[in-house]
């Protein structure tokens, strides 16, 4: 009976976070998934565009991700050791290295988008769209930041609210700049960042709050920015590895036609979607083991651990299942060509049966994250891209579900390298700092 009611306190503190955390993800693939299907009327050269900026986007800001989970970790370590006002400090700081960092890449990046879209496919749709896309990387370097802060201090109710928010006013702005407006792909661009840049005015004013509430200081401090840039460097490193695969599948698949860079483009949204249902489980890891590594609870960390690639699993596996049975209703929502339509159809049968793969990689990810086990990270990166390169380059003119068969094999050598990681216990370090 002692058993049973463990694990069911820790089913509740899993869920207290990852529920709220997924539904905050979710809002981001959602971002995407309306983007398509509003921009999909626009016809089948602009969903192609749009698939090629959004993974420029998607690079861009992914390779900053770590606002988001360093900051979580050590915010949660901080909140475990009972060191809120160290906490908080350390959240304001992640603050100011995004609006540093945001500023920077949409200064070097407007200029140069032709030539970034260039890297992927050649596109005047998706150069129009970074363009105005990149003036939003401030706002969405920021709420990273700020999402970071208030997950770490266990908050996953105000980064939900925050996030149903900017999908709503996404959705409605899409619809008045495109549909109404007619400014084309570009008014989805200008819809985006108008949402993104509200939310991130959202997190500043929370994460002011926290800061005089519990004493900490507002303005820059070099020493903390120092420490937050070179403890998510590491992060870094195992977030270009994670993009640079996304990057090369979808140059192969835009080599291979509009028509296949379409329904790519779709069926990695909803794997994406996927993917940030798996994400809330790993969230809730970063959150729950950064604070019990913090009090010293080896112990507690382990058994969350366990239970949470449980979840993991069930989840993938559920969301698989459904995926099998609805495919073919996806693309009429849409607007797909028969060309294309068929092509999702084929890559969604694929993208079903990896989940499961990813149900334990991302929770052992999350894991990890949470330990501050950043440089292990930052090599098993590494060792999964130079795995993925060959692959997908040998596959690249195979068709689409070759294509996604190669992301199957990259997910599988993730587990390897993440699982025997897990494995050997040396990532258990306690303490407020790792």
């Amino acid at each position: 009976m002692d058993e049973k009611k463990h694990k069911e306190n820790i089913d509740g503190e899993i869920l207290r976070l990852a529920v709220p955390a997924f539904f905050a993800l979710v809002a981001e693939p959602l971002f995407l998934l309306t983007d398509a299907m509003i921009v999909g009327r626009l016809g089948t050269e602009h969903q192609a565009g749009l698939t090629i900026a959004g993974q420029a986007m998607a690079t861009l800001v992914g390779c900053c991700v770590f606002l988001a989970y360093a900051t979580t970790a050590a915010v949660a370590r901080q909140t475990g050791a009972g060191r809120l006002r160290e906490a908080t400090r350390q959240g304001v700081d992640g603050i100011w290295l995004a609006l540093l960092l945001g500023t920077a890449i949409a200064l070097v990046g407007i200029p140069l988008s032709p030539d970034i879209v260039g890297l992927l496919g050649e596109s005047t749709y998706a150069t129009e769209y970074l363009r105005v896309a990149l003036l939003g990387t401030p706002g969405m370097l920021v709420v990273l930041a700020g999402t970071g802060v208030l997950r770490g201090l266990q908050n996953g109710r105000f980064p939900l609210q925050v996030s149903l928010a900017m999908f709503a006013a996404n959705l409605v702005l899409n619809v008045l700049f495109v549909l109404v407006f007619g400014w084309g792909i570009a008014g989805s661009a200008w819809g985006t960042v108008t949402a993104q840049t509200g939310g991130a005015l959202v997190y500043l004013g929370a994460v002011v709050r926290l800061a005089r509430k519990h004493g900490s200081g507002l303005r820059p401090d070099l020493r903390g920015l120092r420490a937050a840039a070179t403890s998510g460097f590491a992060l870094v490193v195992r977030t270009v590895t994670l993009q640079a695969t996304l990057v090369l599948s979808t140059r192969a698949a835009a080599q291979q036609g509009a028509d296949t860079a379409a329904a790519y483009g779709i069926s990695s949204r909803i794997w994406l979607l996927s993917a940030f249902l798996l994400d809330a489980v790993a969230i809730a890891g970063q959150s729950l083991l950064g604070r019990h590594l913090g009090a010293g609870d080896v112990a507690r960390a382990r058994a969350v651990t366990r239970r949470m690639l449980w979840w993991g699993l069930g989840a993938a596996c559920a969301f698989g299942g459904v995926l099998l049975v609805t495919r073919a209703w996806i693309p009429p929502l849409f607007d797909a060509d028969p060309a294309v339509a068929d092509l999702l159809t084929r890559a969604l049968v694929v993208v079903a049966l990896i989940q499961p793969l990813g149900g334990l990689v991302f929770v052992l990810d999350g894991v990890l994250i949470g330990a501050g086990d950043m440089r292990y990270l930052a090599w098993a990166g590494v060792v999964t891209l130079v795995a993925f390169a060959p692959v997908v380059w040998l596959v690249s003119g195979l068709g689409i579900v070759a294509l996604w068969a190669s992301l199957g094999w990259w997910m599988f050598v993730r587990l390897v390298t993440l699982g025997v990681r897990a494995r050997s216990g040396r990532w258990l370090v306690t303490g407020a700092v790792r």
